[in-house]
C-alpha cells in the first residue's frame, strides 16, 4: 500500500518555478494541437546554419581560378577541397565545446551565436581577395558555428513524445534543404556581372567581387533568424543553479530503489540525478551510431563537392560544362522534393519498416544510383537534363532519410543531460570525416581528370567508384552486431 502511495507520487512532476526547462514542459503539457509555430522556428535556424555550408560548392571552381592560386585546370579541384574541408575542420575542433554549454548554460545561447556566426563570417567569405582569406574565413565560420549537435538535442525536448519524431526529421529535413538550397543560391547569384551586364558592369562592387551576393543573401537570411532567436523558449533544466533534467515520473519509478523494512517503513535512495551518469565513450549504442553516421557523412561531403565540380568541369574532362546558374537549377529542384519527402512521406516509411531498416534500404540503393553518373554525362539535351534531375532528386532523399534516421537512433541512446555533450561528440567526429570528404573528393576529381585513357575505371568513373566502395562499407556496419539499439 505504501509502495502504491509513493508510485503515485512519482507519477507527478516536479517543477521549479525559476527553471525555464520546467517552463517549457508545463506548456508541452497543455499544448493542444499540432506545433506548427515550434516546427517552423527550428526550421529556420537549422536552415540558416546549414545554407552557408555547401553554398560555395557550385562556384567554388571558378573562385579558386579568380584567385590564381591552381597553376592547371586539372588542379582547380584539388585546391578547392581544402577550402571545402576547412569549415568541416574548425567545427570538428569545437563541436564538443559547443555540446557542453549548451549542456551548461542553455540551448539557446548556442543557437544565437552559431547564427551571428553564420552572419558575419560568411559575409566576408563573400569577400574575399586571396586563398588563404577565403580558408581563414571558412575555418572561423565552422569553429564558431556549434549549432547542429544542441539544435539537435533541442529537437528531442521541444515537442511532446508523440511529436519528437517529427522534431528530429524537421532537424535532418531543414539541414538537408539548407545543404541543397545553399549551393543553388551560390548557383543562381554568382557571378552576376557575368550573367546580366546590363545590370552589374564589371566595374561595379558585384563586378569585383563576383562571389559576394550569395554570400550576403545567405548572411542578411540568417541575421534575420538571428535576431528571432531571442524568442525561442529554453528548453535546458536548471535546478538549484545546476543544470539537470527533469524528475520524470516513469523514469524515476525504473530509477528509484526502495528498501521496506519490517514495520512497513521505507527508505528511498538518491534518485537518478545523484545516480553516477554511464560514460558516453562506454555507451554502445550511441557510438556504433555515431560512427556508422561518420562513414555515411563521409560519402555525403565527398559527394557534394565532388557533384558540383564535376559538373561545372569542361566535357572534354568527364564534366557536363554546365554554368554556375545550371548547378543551382538542378539543386533547388533537388531540394524542392527532398521537402515534399521529408515532410510527407518520411514519417510514414520510418513506422512501416524501422529506423535502422531505412538507412540499409537508402544505402543500398544508392549504390546502383551513382554507378550510372558516368553514364548520364554521356548524354545531353532533355535527356542529360531529366536523368540528372532525377538522379539528384533521389539521391539527396536516399541521403537525408539516412542521417534522419541516425539523427533519432543517436538521441535514443542517451538521456536528456547528457544530449549535448553526445551530440557534440558526433558532430566532432562526422566533422571530421566531412573535412576529408571535400579534401579527398576534390584530389581524386583532379587526379581522375589525369587518367582519362585508363583501362580500369578511365576519368570520373573511378570517382563514383570509390564513393560507392565508402557507401557499401557504411551500408554493412549497419548491421549487427556492430550498430546496437538502445
Amino acid at each position: 500500500m505504501a509502495e502504491e502511495e509513493f508510485s503515485e507520487g512519482l507519477l507527478k512532476k516536479e517543477y521549479y518555478p525559476d527553471c525555464p526547462g520546467c517552463k517549457l514542459d508545463q506548456q508541452k503539457e497543455l499544448q493542444r494541437g499540432f506545433p506548427y509555430r515550434d516546427l517552423f522556428s527550428m526550421w529556420m535556424v537549422v536552415v540558416a546554419s546549414a545554407l552557408p555550408i555547401s553554398s560555395l560548392f557550385p562556384f567554388l571552381y571558378f573562385m579558386i581560378r579568380d584567385l590564381h592560386i591552381a597553376e592547371r585546370e586539372e588542379d582547380i579541384g584539388y585546391y578547392a577541397g581544402y577550402v571545402g574541408s576547412a569549415y568541416m575542420l574548425g567545427r570538428a575542433l569545437t563541436s564538443v565545446f559547443w555540446g557542453l554549454i549548451a549542456d551548461r548554460y542553455g540551448r539557446k545561447p548556442v543557437i544565437i551565436i552559431g547564427s551571428l556566426t553564420v552572419v558575419i563570417c560568411n559575409t566576408l567569405f563573400g569577400l574575399s581577395v586571396n586563398y588563404w582569406m577565403a580558408i581563414t574565413t571558412r575555418f572561423l565560420l565552422g569553429s564558431l558555428n556549434g549549432l547542429l549537435g544542441p539544435i539537435k538535442a533541442y529537437a528531442s525536448e521541444l515537442f511532446r513524445e508523440e511529436y519528437q519524431a517529427l522534431g528530429m526529421s524537421t532537424v535532418s529535413t531543414a539541414w538537408g534543404i539548407g545543404l541543397i538550397v545553399g549551393p543553388a543560391l551560390g548557383g543562381f547569384f554568382a557571378q552576376p556581372a557575368e550573367k546580366y551586364p546590363n545590370i552589374f558592369s564589371k566595374d561595379s562592387f558585384l563586378g569585383r567581387f563576383p562571389y559576394f551576393l550569395p554570400c550576403i543573401v545567405i548572411s542578411v537570411f540568417a541575421l534575420g533568424v538571428t535576431i528571432a532567436s531571442f524568442w525561442l523558449p529554453e528548453t535546458l533544466h536548471k535546478h538549484n543553479g545546476k543544470s539537470r533534467s527533469t524528475t520524470d515520473s516513469f523514469e524515476a519509478l525504473e530509477t528509484a530503489s526502495f528498501l521496506i523494512d519490517a514495520n512497513g517503513k521505507e527508505e528511498k535512495n538518491e534518485i537518478q540525478e545523484q545516480t553516477p551518469k554511464k560514460s558516453l565513450f562506454k555507451n554502445w549504442p550511441l557510438m556504433s551510431a555515431i560512427i556508422v553516421y561518420c562513414f555515411f557523412s563521409l560519402h555525403d561531403m565527398a559527394y557534394s563537392e565532388i557533384f558540383s565540380l564535376w559538373a561545372v568541369t569542361p566535357q572534354r574532362l568527364g564534366g557536363l560544362s554546365y554554368t554556375t546558374e545550371d548547378v543551382g537549377e538542378v539543386l533547388a529542384i533537388s531540394g524542392f522534393g527532398l521537402l515534399v519527402f521529408q515532410s510527407c512521406l518520411y514519417p510514414i516509411v520510418e513506422k512501416l519498416i524501422g529506423v535502422v531498416m531505412v538507412c540499409r534500404v537508402a544505402g543500398a540503393i544508392s549504390i546502383p544510383l551513382l554507378a550510372t553518373y558516368p553514364c548520364i554525362a554521356l548524354l545531353s539535351g532533355v535527356g542529360l537534363f531529366l536523368l540528372l534531375n532525377v538522379a539528384s532528386l533521389v539521391k539527396n532523399v536516399l541521403s537525408i532519410s539516412i542521417v534522419t534516421g541516425l539523427f533519432i537512433l543517436q538521441n535514443r541512446a542517451v538521456d536528456q543531460e547528457q544530449r549535448g555533450a553526445a551530440n557534440g561528440i558526433a558532430m566532432t567526429a562526422m566533422s571530421l570525416f566531412k573535412a576529408v570528404g571535400p579534401a579527398v573528393g576534390g584530389a581524386l576529381l583532379s587526379w581522375a581528370e589525369k587518367r582519362q585513357d585508363a583501362s580500369f575505371f578511365p576519368g570520373v568513373s573511378m570517382v563514383f567508384f570509390l564513393l560507392n566502395v565508402v557507401e557499401f562499407i557504411a551500408v554493412l556496419m549497419t548491421f549487427k552486431p556492430f550498430l546496437t539499439t538502445a
